[in-house]
């Protein structure tokens, strides 16, 4: 009978011909060492530099993937893989693949994502720019930690393992670098076993630049965290937003606010109104945003999301977005009639507009509810 394979080393590969017959010798001293029956999978995404040939050579398990990117590579690999656990990492001899031991023991105790952490194993020199040590990786892993919860040190380590089944339950979507990102955000939202171990990060041996691109693909991790992070991008700003605008409003409209000399008045009512009303307009994108997401599988369905639909329908938004509707109409009536007593001659700037403004902002967000239960209903159809 052939034995089950416990291990899968897969590494992605563009051109690495330089370094991937170490890795690959590496890899295969390490399942040797180790009395690991494993696999050594070879994701190619199309090089032209001879990697194929050495691939196969050294005896690994070669897997063309025709989709570009750093994720569609892996995502090729791990899918072609046969073994239980996973340990996947680049082919360009900065991490050490005879040292693997840790993260397969971290599996086998049960864990289901076990991250490398370069910044507690070394960081050699002139192995990680300055940029990427001293401010990409700190400042997106804490964003991620902040964001999400996760308590990780290194966001960014290419050198991690995890079990195929919690592969099949993270759903992936993304092709390029932030791929990476992914993997750790999905585990924590699909309440996965998450830990970490120490790992060293050397120099690569390559002399061409590597594929990273320090601010495109930052940015593309950054977008993405923010991105299945909604309460971050628009929730938290909007509450800010509208409380800050809701406060100096209600002020304005009973008098004006005199602070050392300066009066702040029918002006500053506007500009604060406005405030509240860009701050409901970030509610009402986190709302869409959060049900894009989980209705295209993006993000996982929570009971607070089962509980929001149970809540929130088309006759309950229509009848609360008409009612604030009304009452910016009633309101603009009594703009008008004030307007009337003065037998619609000139009128008092700063007395009228107190009682326009709140009128036409209440109009708009009046109608603005009743468009979002409008869409809210038709992003929701699928649930129906």
């Amino acid at each position: 009978m052939e034995k089950q394979i416990e291990l899968s080393i897969v590494m992605p590969c563009l051109n690495e011909a330089e370094t991937l017959e170490i890795c690959i010798q590496k890899a295969q001293k390490f399942l040797t060492n180790h009395n690991v029956e494993g696999e050594i999978i070879i994701a190619d995404n199309g090089s032209i530099d001879g990697s194929q040939l050495i691939a196969e050579a050294n005896g690994a398990k070669l897997i063309k993937v025709f989709e570009k990117g750093y994720g569609s590579a892996l995502k090729g690999g791990i899918e072609a893989a046969n073994g239980r656990y996973i340990i996947m990492a680049d082919a360009d001899d900065s991490y050490d693949f005879t040292a693997l031991k840790p993260f397969l023991d971290r599996l086998r105790e049960g864990n289901d994502l076990v991250m490398g952490n370069r910044f507690k194993g070394g960081i050699k020199a002139g192995a990680m720019p300055f940029l990427h040590k001293y401010l990409g990786n700190p400042v997106l892993s804490f964003l991620g930690r902040l964001f999400f919860r996760i308590d990780i040190g290194d966001f960014h380590c290419g050198l991690r393992g995890f079990s195929k089944e919690a592969y099949q339950q993270m759903n992936l979507k993304t092709t390029g670098m932030e791929f990476a990102s992914e993997m750790i955000v999905k585990s924590k939202l699909k309440n996965l076993k998450i830990t970490e171990v120490p790992t060293t990060l050397s120099p690569d041996g390559r002399s061409r630049k590597p594929h990273l691109k320090t601010w495109s693909d930052g940015w593309r991790h950054l977008r993405f965290l923010l991105l299945y992070a909604p309460n971050w991008l628009f929730l938290y700003p909007a509450i800010v937003m509208m409380l800050f605008g809701l406060s100096i409003s209600g002020v304005l409209i009973m008098q004006p606010i005199h602070i050392n000399g300066l009066i702040f008045d029918i002006h500053t009512l506007l500009y604060s109104s406005s405030l509240f009303f860009i701050g409901f307009q970030f509610i009402v994108f986190y709302g869409l945003t959060k049900i894009y997401a989980v209705e295209n599988d993006l993000l996982p369905m929570s009971d607070r999301y089962s509980r929001l639909f149970r809540l929130i329908n088309l006759e309950k938004g229509l009848i609360v977005g008409g009612i604030i509707l009304i009452l910016g109409l009633i309101l603009s009536f009594y703009s008008l009639n004030i307007w009337k007593e003065s037998e619609f001659g000139n009128l008092q700037p700063t007395e009228v507009f107190r009682v326009i403004i709140p009128s036409v902002f209440t109009i708009l967000i009046g109608i603005q509810i009743i468009l979002f239960s409008f869409f809210f209903s038709i992003l929701g159809l699928k649930r129906s």
